[in-house]
């Protein structure tokens, strides 16, 4: 119970802590526009609400994590525990947000456009 205890407030304090530093680095403007206002077209760029984009998140990343969670475990054993936890803190989070704001300062483009534009 303790570690499950521990890795919470590790994640807890990763999301506040290497969050604004992460965000430092991008300088979010609130006045931006996105690409869901700017290009709506009833189907691919459609604006929806802030509650509603929060709960697409989360269930895109904690939607692996019962399956992909007991393999690593099986797998490599305990270690297994710190690597997720690090991973969602240092990788995961970081990898969605940064899409998010690269694709949102590129009219919204996907990944394999984005790849294409700056590899």
């Amino acid at each position: 119970m303790w570690t499950f205890i521990i890795g919470v407030t590790a994640l807890v304090v990763g999301y506040f802590t290497y969050g604004r530093y992460i965000e430092k680095n991008f300088e979010p403007n609130p006045e931006r526009t996105t690409p869901a206002e700017v290009l709506q077209d009833g189907m691919d760029f459609v604006p929806m609400p802030r509650w509603k984009n929060g709960i697409i998140e989360l269930l895109n990343i904690a939607g692996t994590g019962p399956v992909f969670g007991p393999i690593m475990g099986a797998l490599y054993g305990p270690v297994a525990y710190l690597w997720i936890i690090f991973g969602c803190i240092f990788a995961g989070a970081v990898h969605d947000y940064m899409l998010g704001m690269v694709s949102l300062r590129n009219n919204g483009a996907q990944l394999p456009a984005l790849a294409g534009k700056y590899i």
